[in-house]
């Protein structure tokens, strides 16, 4: 049996996986702000799932920055957190023994949005394409470039959404905190809510939404020459009904780079609240290869 997991900055949760194909019903209980206190509620949370069976392996994302080990396959390991800015108490400390100390099984972890990614290249909008970048715009921006259904090697993990695409305020436009405009503070819902002083939700102007679409297509571009993806996947808060129209992007990031005689595919993610369990069963089962 496998346990599944995804730590957000607001809710952690957990779901078992008997047969290592499918997973049962997940638990959800808020994110403790301290590391040790969190521990401790996943732990609870655990075995409240497994009924305290023993368990062959875990896995999942986190949210965070974490520090990798270079390395294919089982010897590439994100074990350290190095930033969460959700989780200021959790900075610091060793993710990954700390849960197979609670556990008592090897447990393998990453970056939430390299989860949810891995997810979308196995089981969702990603699927059959060999080099896959996922980008998730939602409170932030986040993704990970997924190459043969596996998550990329890094030193410190992927951060599409701090790239700088406005250095110079051409764009009109400012992040949260006044620095030259990242792409997560042009288009994520943090910034819109900070800049406009509404909820992303409440804002039903299409033309609006046709502009952050604009905007989204210029960090995209960048991540698209970077990465050279066969798929680009789209995912996040900000991609629902009310909010960025994933074919307005993919208009903006036709003329936004002519020098691709056709882009690669533009695709909203398949998997919804589950991509981070979905990748977390496809992150268990090549660690455990």
């Amino acid at each position: 049996m496998y346990i599944l997991f995804d730590i957000g900055g607001t809710n952690m949760r957990v779901a078992l996986s008997r047969d290592g194909e499918t997973f049962e019903e997940p638990k959800k209980i808020p994110t403790p702000a301290d590391f040790d206190a969190g521990m401790e509620a996943f732990k609870n949370l655990v075995n409240e799932v497994t009924g305290g069976a023993p368990l062959s392996a875990a896995g999942g994302g986190v949210a965070g920055k974490l520090l990798c080990t270079h390395g294919k396959g089982e010897s590439h390991i994100c074990s350290t957190i190095l930033n969460s800015p959700h989780l200021a108490g959790w900075n610091g400390k060793t993710l990954q023994s700390s849960l197979e100390a609670a556990l008592g099984c090897p447990v393998f972890t990453q970056n939430d949005a390299a989860v949810v990614g891995l997810g979308e290249a196995v089981y969702g909008a990603g699927k059959g394409h060999g080099i896959m970048a996922y980008v998730t715009i939602s409170t932030g921006v986040g993704g990970a470039r997924i190459v043969n259904q596996e998550i990329d090697v890094s030193a410190m993990g992927f951060e599409p959404g701090h790239q700088i695409v406005d250095a110079g305020g051409a764009l009109g436009e400012r992040s949260v905190g006044g620095r030259g405009a990242d792409f997560e503070g042009l288009v994520s819902g943090t910034a819109i809510t900070e800049r406009y002083g509404k909820k992303p939700y409440e804002i039903t102007d299409e033309a609006f939404w046709d502009e952050m679409a604009r905007l989204a297509s210029y960090g995209l571009a960048n991540t698209i020459v970077h990465w050279s993806p066969d798929a680009l996947v789209i995912g996040g808060s900000m991609m629902n009904k009310i909010g960025i129209p994933i074919d307005r992007i993919a208009v903006y990031l036709k003329g936004n780079l002519p020098i691709y005689p056709e882009l690669p595919a533009i695709l909203h993610s398949a998997l919804g609240d589950n991509g981070g369990l979905w990748g977390a069963l496809a992150l268990v089962k090549q660690k455990l290869k």
